[in-house]
């Protein structure tokens, strides 16, 4: 019993999105689906933030949740990092407890912590009284999106939502964990309400990405940043049923599906499993290992280590071309195509330049 019989979303039709812009040659895109691209796609996770001087200088005084209901920030700052680095797609700036947040969950982003939820969830009492979430209530984020497309010309829009386990992760424990201590008490004691947990949770997860594909994103990413912090028994049982339906909830949208996890090179095969083309992989396995776990028909995304981007240009041009050898091996092996990325977001004090510099290396490769 998963819980997952409860819980009914509707599968949406290809007729009901919107007419997207047509941007089949666009090479992300291209290599999400398999297709060879023009040259090899770059973007960088975080690639809109805090490394950025323009961005620090526009979101002066403004806290985070502000910015990401604000559809003229949001798009400016989604702008940032492609017209510096040339990347080659957008991410929209959000952050993943936008959809909590706009559902009526009491919570909020401290400098410094992170999000910090006022009453955690801790009981099945407290998941039945879990609001859901309707398209009206993220309306901005919409309307962002739409900005966007207008805006990025043949540059690809990625949306975005945090995964169920993750978002889960924050309401049990209250805010950001090093263990996940009451996570996992919880996963493990109560599996009925646990389930019942992620199974609320994947509905809000949904009906957020739903409303940013209906507004018109090119791809999509499944954010499950703390799965990393789960044996892969425990994975398979507990989160990967909740991730599988939010995945295939919108494969009828048509547009690529990046499922991106940290720590997660003992997950790899599961995620594989979970219904996306490309699985995003961190820096600590080669993407040729990965690619053995992930099995053949996937694309693969990654995996620079952000810190790499600190140790002088010699070592990251190596580091790049590593990765960039790993991956042609990958793709050999049966991988359907490569996104260079890093293995994890842009550290906030990173040098904007050498991220440029890494685009121009990657595109030339």
């Amino acid at each position: 019993m998963t819980g997952l019989e409860d819980t009914n979303v509707g599968s949406t039709t290809p007729a009901e999105y919107p007419s997207r812009r047509r941007l089949d040659t666009a090479p992300l895109l291209a290599a999400a689906r398999g297709a060879e691209p023009a040259h090899r796609p770059v973007w960088f996770m975080r690639q809109a933030g805090r490394s950025l001087p323009e961005y620090r200088e526009i979101r002066a005084g403004i806290g985070m949740l502000e910015s990401c209901f604000q559809p003229e920030l949001v798009c400016e700052i989604t702008l940032q990092p492609v017209r510096r680095h040339n990347v080659d797609a957008a991410i929209l700036f959000s952050d993943i407890v936008v959809p909590l947040k706009a559902a009526g969950i009491d919570l909020d982003i401290v400098a410094g912590t992170g999000p910090v939820v006022a009453n955690p969830i801790r009981s099945a009492a407290d998941v039945a009284a879990l609001p859901g979430l309707e398209a009206g209530e993220v309306g901005a984020v919409a309307t962002a999106v739409g900005l966007l497309t207008r805006e990025l010309g043949d540059t690809p829009l990625i949306g975005f939502a945090g995964a169920p386990f993750t978002l889960a992760s924050y309401l049990v424990e209250g805010g950001p964990s090093r263990n996940h201590e009451r996570t996992k008490a919880l996963m493990h004691s109560d599996p009925t309400t646990w389930h019942a947990l992620l199974g609320r949770l994947a509905d809000i997860t949904i009906a957020f990405l739903q409303a940013q594909l209906h507004a018109g994103v090119d791809a999509i990413q499944l954010f499950d940043s703390w799965a990393g912090a789960l044996s892969l028994a425990d994975y398979r049982e507990y989160v990967l049923p909740h991730s599988q339906r939010v995945l295939a909830e919108i494969e009828a949208a048509g547009v690529p599906r990046i499922h991106f996890g940290v720590g997660t090179g003992e997950l790899l095969g599961a995620m594989g499993e979970a219904g996306a083309d490309v699985v995003g992989v961190d820096w600590r396995i080669p993407l040729d290992v990965a690619a053995g776990r992930v099995g053949p028909g996937k694309g693969l995304q990654g995996n620079l280590d952000p810190a790499i981007l600190f140790a002088g240009w010699d070592v990251v041009e190596r580091e790049v071309r590593r990765i960039a050898a790993e991956a042609d091996r990958a793709r050999a092996a049966g991988t359907t195509g490569h996104i260079f990325n890093l293995g994890h977001g842009v550290l906030p004090d990173t040098d904007p330049a050498v991220l440029t510099r890494v685009v121009e290396l990657v595109h030339s490769l």
